[in-house]
């Protein structure tokens, strides 16, 4: 535990010694507000949840959690301190979960920064607590898999542009498999593709845990996409290591 958090230390240093941090977390509160009372209309529906707020997070996760994890190892591999901070006596898996456990902490913050939402439904009316938990935990967990996905993804190069564009692209894929225009087209003749689709996608998982459903497969299959992609990480760098 302590070389992880010696990495997670330094990865978060590296964060907020810059504006990146700042700037992503501004975007991300100005995106989540933003999309909510423009576009979803959130003072207009008169109902006091956040099934609005929550609806546009896995959109935004496509292009912020990439944002976030480009960096985690493209960097590393772009000024060639990879095999230095693999020479130290840590492992890779205990610098792989330290770089990452330090861009949740950013996730954590750009959603703590979209707080006062919670205090504005509170304000109108009388929401389920159980709602707003549950797809905060929902948002929390679609935010890391795609930073999870992202950090195997820069794990292969030392582009972060090039990281940035392949990862938005997968989590694109995987938002779009389970959005209901698709489903709904599938379904007639391909409905166990459209099941796959469900599965598979972050926005179905997370529309679920939204309206405070939350089954055991939603955050079972987010958390092993986490387990599975910081696992292709280790691999990676350890064949490049090698």
């Amino acid at each position: 535990m302590r070389n992880i958090f010696i990495i997670f230390k330094r990865e978060l240093k590296s964060y907020f010694n810059n504006p990146l941090a700042y700037v992503l977390i501004i975007i991300f509160s100005l995106l989540s507000m933003g999309l909510t009372f423009v576009i979803g209309d959130f003072l207009k529906m008169n109902d006091a949840s956040l099934t609005s707020f929550f609806f546009f997070h896995p959109w935004i996760y496509m292009i912020f959690g990439p944002a976030i994890g480009m960096r985690l190892w493209s960097e590393e591999h772009r000024m060639g301190t990879t095999e230095l901070l693999l020479t130290m006596p840590i492992s890779a898996w205990q610098a792989i979960v330290g770089k990452f456990l330090a861009a949740c902490v950013v996730l954590a913050a750009a959603l703590l920064s979209t707080i006062s939402i919670v205090f504005t439904v509170y304000y109108l009316g009388k929401p389920d607590g159980q709602m707003i938990v549950s797809g905060y935990i929902g948002s929390f967990l679609v935010g890391a898999s795609s930073i999870a996905i992202t950090c195997a993804i820069s794990a292969f190069t030392r582009n972060q542009i090039s990281c940035l564009l392949v990862a938005v692209a997968v989590c694109f894929v995987l938002v779009l498999a389970g959005f209901p225009r698709v489903t709904e087209f599938l379904r007639p003749n391909f409905p166990a593709l459209a099941d796959i689709g469900n599965s598979v996608s972050f926005w179905w998982h997370q529309s679920e845990m939204a309206r405070g459903i939350i089954r055991l497969q939603s955050p079972v299959y987010l958390l092993s996409l986490i387990g599975f992609s910081l696992y292709l990480t280790g691999v990676i760098i350890r064949g490049k290591r090698s």
